[in-house]
This record gives structure tokens, C-alpha cells and sequence, in this order.
């Protein structure tokens, strides 16, 4: 029965909210509700969700899930959590894909693919502003770095998170480590 209570609570959780902080109302009170956990119980499970990486429902659930009903209970209440995007994303798919030779959903994909396209350049300047230039100076170990690994992933097909570890090492090493060195000195 708690298994069934878990789904169900996080179920009503990811069909009511937002995803985010916006979750946090209907967390507690589901919570509250069922005798889960305390008020002080959820700001640890809210802190605890934030410093994991992955979305604070999916944390949140999982968290919840283990403390009340172990492993299984975690799984059911990501289960839970999950099944309205993954519903929504089934159908968008089963839509698309009984439609996508249409004239209609040939017209609406002619405005659709450039929208798409500007709002993934509109989120690469956003972040280039941010990794390329600090206090208006340009940050040229940035520049370097993602241009390194750019050419490293066309060159030698190099995996997404093996990019951002080293990245992410050279970063360190460029901006915190060899300051750090040359401050010394």
C-alpha cells in the first residue's frame, strides 16, 4: 500500500507543479499529509536535492521514496514523478509520428525548426558572454579551451562528458590552479 501512496503523491506532484522550487508546496504538504516526514525532515530533503546534480523532483522523489519505503519505494516515487513527462513525451511522439508527413505538420515544422534554432543560439550567446568575457575583459584560456575541445570532438569524436571533464580540469587548472601558483611567487 505505501508503494501505491508513493506513486500516487508523486504522481499528483509532477501532473500540479512546475518542476523546481514550485514543487516544494506540494512536497510538503504530500509529506505532511501522509506522516513522511517532518517540516525540518523536508528542508534537509530540499537541501540534499539541491547540492545532488538532476532535477529537485526527481531528487526529492527518490529521497523520499528510500527513507520511506527503501530502494523500491525510491524507484516508485520516481516512477511517480516521472510518469506525467514521460506520458506527455509518448504522445507527442505517437502525434508526430502519425502526422509528420501531413501538409499541416510540414507547415507548422517550417516555423518550428527556426524557432527552435534561434533559441539554441540565443542560449549559446548567453553562455559564450558568460565563459568568454568577465568584467568586460575577454577570458582568453575560455577561448582556447572551447576551441580545443571543439576541434578535439570533430577530430577525434571525443564523448560529451569526457569534453566536459577535461574542460572542466583545464578550467581549473587555468583559472584557479596556475593563479593560485603565480600568486605565490
Amino acid at each position: 500500500m505505501i508503494y501505491l501512496q508513493l506513486y500516487l503523491s508523486f504522481l499528483k506532484i509532477g501532473f500540479t507543479s512546475f518542476g523546481g522550487m514550485s514543487m516544494i508546496p506540494l512536497i510538503l504538504d504530500e509529506m505532511l499529509r501522509h506522516g513522511w516526514m517532518t517540516s525540518a525532515d523536508l528542508a534537509n530533503l530540499v537541501a540534499i536535492a539541491e547540492m545532488t546534480p538532476g532535477p529537485l523532483g526527481v531528487n526529492s522523489a527518490t529521497f523520499t521514496g528510500m527513507q520511506t519505503a527503501g530502494p523500491l519505494g525510491g524507484f516508485v516515487a520516481v516512477l511517480g514523478v516521472l510518469t506525467p513527462t514521460l506520458t506527455l513525451t509518448l504522445l507527442a511522439a505517437v502525434f508526430f509520428e502519425r502526422f509528420k508527413d501531413s501538409a499541416v505538420m510540414r507547415v507548422i515544422m517550417r516555423f518550428v525548426k527556426p524557432v527552435c534554432i534561434a533559441m539554441l543560439l540565443g542560449v549559446l550567446i548567453t553562455l559564450g558572454r558568460e565563459t568568454f568575457f568577465h568584467e568586460g575583459s575577454i577570458l582568453p584560456f575560455s577561448i582556447l579551451i572551447s576551441a580545443g575541445m571543439l576541434a578535439v570532438m570533430l577530430r577525434y569524436k571525443w564523448s560529451v562528458p569526457k569534453v566536459i571533464c577535461v574542460s572542466a580540469l583545464l578550467g581549473i587548472l587555468f583559472y584557479g590552479v596556475l593563479p593560485y601558483f603565480a600568486g605565490m611567487h
